[in-house]
């Protein structure tokens, strides 16, 4: 680890200790306090290159009408990271591992996702060539079954598929810098915030089969904030807080042919980067999200369709591990 960043963090506890204490120097320790704390912390030069190594788990709660909470449903998946030399694509992505815990407890893993490796790619809209966020292929979430043959409904589907958009959104697109408009680049000093170049942005999330062409997610204000420092794992780090604002999306599902279930929405998530000052990686991500949705389902002959409200509560944390950590079950 580089003297500089430990220094800084050194100096903020010190200086933070020392303010109680002779009157007399007050104001020089609230000087160099200051000082510190109006720094240019360097956010946007380029990563440290090498392996690394995540862990991310992601778990969801529903909730009745009276407010009674569900049990919760899980989604934990490994990812490992290689740095690319090839301009076209920044990373290479392997997921190890994918676990899906059902609200009963049991556990199953996802075949079609474990070992899968794929490019990640950073463009100017965050598309790629086929309209792919982040260039994830939706094809790879299609007809998704578990560990033992059982089929994945589209619901399923669609939340394993967004772990790893939230994954790529948080750690490779809030983390680093944007090619246009703002981002982590121009956070510079703690305490000031800018709206993210992906603010109101409009995704697809069409993942062929049973989610139909025309569904949706769209963000609200996207901001970062540099919040302040801390330390993980013994590293200095700057935490980034980030903010969705009002964002909402569209579902069109088909589960049988003919058979087409309307769901619209609202989501808010919010939540902290801890990004490293040596090696500009994500040590760790805590994200909350709260989602209200109503889904339209038809019935046989004239009958009124069949409304089906829902709120949920997401929550996720994202860490980085070593490679001991990561290569054990």
């Amino acid at each position: 680890m580089r003297c500089e960043e430990i220094r800084i963090v050194l100096a903020v506890f010190t200086l933070v200790a020392g303010l109680g204490h002779t009157p007399a120097r007050a104001d020089e320790r609230g000087s160099g306090l200051k000082s510190v704390l109006t720094r240019d912390f360097g956010l946007g030069k380029k990563r440290s290159p090498g392996t690394q190594y995540f862990a991310m788990e992601t778990s969801w709660v529903s909730f009745g009408p009276d407010g009674k909470r569900g049990e919760a449903e899980t989604y934990r998946a490994k990812l490992k990271c290689v740095s690319l030399a090839n301009a076209a694509a920044s990373y290479r992505y392997t997921c190890t591992r994918f676990i899906y815990v059902k609200p009963d407890g049991t556990q199953v893993t996802i075949p079609a996702l474990e070992g899968w490796t794929y490019a990640f790619k950073t463009t100017e809209t965050g598309f790629d060539e086929n309209g792919y966020v982040f260039g994830i292929d939706h094809a790879r979430f299609q007809h998704l079954t578990d560990d033992s043959g059982t089929p994945l409904g589209p619901d399923k589907s669609y939340l394993m598929y967004n772990s790893f958009i939230d994954f790529h959104a948080f750690c490779d697109h809030f983390a680093t810098p944007v090619v246009v408009g703002q981002g982590i680049q121009h956070l510079t000093r703690i305490g000031q915030r800018i709206v993210h170049a992906s603010a109101h942005s409009k995704a697809p999330v069409n993942l062929g089969g049973n989610i139909k062409k025309g569904s949706f997610f769209k963000n609200g204000e996207i901001t970062l904030t540099l919040k302040g420092l801390s330390i993980i794992d013994d590293s200095p780090c700057a935490i980034v807080g980030f903010d969705s604002g009002e964002s909402s999306f569209h579902m069109l599902m088909e589960p049988t042919p003919g058979l087409e279930v309307k769901s619209v929405g609202a989501s808010h998530y919010f939540g902290d980067i801890y990004v490293d000052l040596r090696s500009k990686w994500p040590r760790k991500v805590d994200m909350g999200e709260s989602v209200i949705s109503q889904t339209n389902v038809p019935m046989p002959g004239t009958a009124p369709p069949m409304t089906i409200d829902s709120i949920q509560e997401r929550k996720t944390v994202i860490e980085a591990v070593t490679k001991e950590v990561f290569e054990r079950d």
